[in-house]
């Protein structure tokens, strides 16, 4: 096997937290007093998933692709994005192998959620859903996320020439 082959990126995003549900994450709605403040849709969980593929392909980041201070992105739908970094890595010469990810939320609990979550991924990525790992910590009471104002999340991906 060549030496790069393999490729591993990492993706991480922050937004805040507003009032005012629902909560979308990972592609899906969950019934939420909360929702997440950003540009686009602010689905944290899919913008690190879309860094972290296109961090292994080196291919940028999606702040480069989707400017937040482009009008075009005002509530774009994050699996429109997550799809659009999806085809440059192909095009690329890559295909995912799998990926990791962690959700850090106080609330609401995600573990009711995860299955569809990585279902929802898989969909959008064309895999798998047992190669989407979904993960869920809370801030316990500490921090940005403990004291529920932001939610973050991080995505480590494997990437495999093809």
């Amino acid at each position: 096997m060549s030496p790069t082959a393999l490729r591993i990126g990492i993706g991480h995003d922050t937004h805040r937290l507003i009032a005012g549900g629902p909560l979308r994450l990972g592609g899906i709605e969950i019934p939420f007093k909360y929702s997440l403040d950003g540009h686009s849709d602010a689905d944290v969980l899919l913008h690190a998933i879309t860094d972290a593929i296109l961090g292994a392909a080196a291919r940028g980041d999606i702040g480069e692709l989707f400017p937040d201070d482009d009008a075009a992105n005002k509530n774009r739908d994050s699996a429109q994005m997550l799809t659009a970094a999806l085809t440059l890595v192909m095009d690329a010469g890559y295909q995912i192998v799998n990926l990791d990810c962690i959700v850090f939320a106080q609330q609401p609990k995600l573990s009711p959620y995860k299955k569809e979550i990585a279902s929802r991924i898989a969909a959008i990525l064309g895999i798998e859903s047992d190669r989407v790992g979904i993960k869920a910590k809370t801030g316990e009471g500490v921090g940005a996320v403990g004291k529920q104002e932001a939610m973050m999340a991080q995505c480590v991906a494997l990437l495999i020439r093809t």
